[in-house]
């Protein structure tokens, strides 16, 4: 039996010019990020868009993810290589990858699962 029509949820339409961006990372440079789809529109996924501007961040990836450059040049260190992500090109990351985030650029993320901070009782 499928949803009746008013069971579904919307299609949502995210413009990163409207969402605010939060300061992630930097000096040297900087680093933000606007979450677009958070745990409680979707436990499955978390979308967004980040805008990085130099700063390098380390991290070790607790979700697996998906980087998509829109403009610029992301940079991405991980396993001793170096990526550069350009417009029209994406990574797939696995989960537990150590990295460092880096680069000029303007990008959209995807993670799953989602809600990978309750998993992971960060908060």
């Amino acid at each position: 039996m499928t949803p009746a029509a008013t069971d579904r949820r919307p299609v949502m339409l995210v413009d990163h010019r409207d969402l605010d961006f939060v300061h992630r990372g930097g000096a040297p440079g900087g680093a933000s990020v606007a979450r677009a789809v958070n745990s409680q529109v979707s436990p499955h996924l978390g979308i967004g868009f980040a805008r990085w501007e130099g700063a390098e961040v380390a991290w070790t990836l607790l979700y697996d993810e998906v980087i998509f450059v829109i403009e610029g040049c992301f940079e991405l260190r991980a396993n001793g290589e170096l990526y550069r992500v350009e417009p029209g090109q994406l990574l797939w990351i696995p989960e537990g990858t150590e990295l460092v985030y880096g680069g000029h650029a303007l990008f959209g993320y995807v993670v799953h699962p989602g809600d990978w901070k309750q998993r992971h009782g960060l908060i």
